[in-house]
């Protein structure tokens, strides 16, 4: 069995019209790339909700609820593993000037802008990981049911 080294949490966050909240990646030298909030797991945190809770008010300034895990990918990094746990929630507020972290603060990390993208879009998005994408198109419906 391979050592996890990364482990990350991730929201598949749905807006009150039933629009998923990604972050559109821009970085030099790189075509955009679409992504989902989140980020890794810290000593610090409690558990996974806690995390997550934690990215969503760093990343997006934001606030959500109803959290169901609802998807887990894993890929190699390095010599082991890295975990991602994607979560369903709810956006209930979001306010761009509370963000904060290295994200904004690194010129070299590129751009993160927030992009609110119906569901029926997601296949015209070069969302990341691409299994991520998958799961969602597949799963439109009960994932808006949750």
């Amino acid at each position: 069995m391979r050592e996890i080294v990364r482990r990350s949490v991730r929201a598949i966050l749905f807006d009150e019209h039933d629009r998923v909240l990604l972050i559109k990646r821009t970085k030099p030298g790189r075509d955009p790339y679409w992504t989902t909030p989140g980020g890794g797991l810290e000593p610090t945190d409690s558990s996974l909700e806690f995390a997550l809770r934690r990215e969503l008010r760093e990343e997006l300034g934001a606030e959500a609820e109803q959290f169901s895990q609802v998807f887990l990918f894993s890929s190699p990094a390095g010599e082991g593993v890295s975990v991602q746990h994607f979560f369903s929630c709810r956006l209930t507020r979001v306010d761009e000037n509370e963000r904060n972290g290295p994200e904004f603060s690194d010129q070299s990390r590129g751009v993160y802008l927030l992009d609110w993208v119906p569901i029926d879009r997601i296949p015209d998005v070069d969302l990341k990981p691409d299994a991520l994408k998958d799961f969602i198109v597949y799963n439109a419906e009960s994932l808006l049911s949750v």
